[in-house]
């Protein structure tokens, strides 16, 4: 955790006026191929489109991330009938065992294994947050970066 505040503490410091910083989040990161499970109130599906739009308190599990929104759209690869894509909207949270991210909508591509937070992003890490308007999360390195009138307030643990 001291690792990562040092790494933003140091890229914020170096560019105190850039929109933009690229972050390391260890913590969310994900098993794209991991079994999804998901839940709701609602659910249609368009067997033409290849879709599933679930409604109403929706909360999906894959592995140790969890993710909750007022509607997720799921789309199917048409090669293999995987799920290939979850596009989440209003009031998106992701968690891990780690961190939280929420913001007004979520892209989270499970083939490229890619998370595009969209909409007053806030992350926690711990007693740390991080604000702006948008984030992209490579899931299988952790690797992020947010844009977009970047903010952030950093606490230490005093133990």
């Amino acid at each position: 955790m001291m690792r990562i505040i040092a790494l933003i503490t140091t890229l914020l410091c170096a560019l105190p006026v850039a929109a933009q910083t690229n972050i390391n989040l260890g913590g969310i990161s994900a098993d794209p191929t991991a079994a999804v499970e998901v839940s709701a109130d609602n659910l249609s599906v368009d067997q033409d489109t290849g879709t599933a739009v679930f409604s109403g308190n929706v909360l999906i599990g894959q592995g140790d991330l969890r993710l909750s929104a007022g509607e997720v759209e799921v789309i199917y690869s048409a090669a293999t009938g995987d799920i290939a894509r979850l596009k989440a909207r209003g009031g998106v949270t992701f968690v891990t065992a780690t961190e939280a991210a929420e913001a007004q909508s979520a892209d989270y591509d499970l083939v490229a294994g890619t998370l595009l937070l969209q909409g007053d992003v806030l992350l926690t890490q711990g007693a740390s947050a991080l604000s702006a308007d948008q984030m992209q999360v490579n899931l299988t390195t952790g690797d992020a970066q947010m844009s977009g009138r970047v903010k952030t307030i950093f606490r230490q643990d005093n133990n």
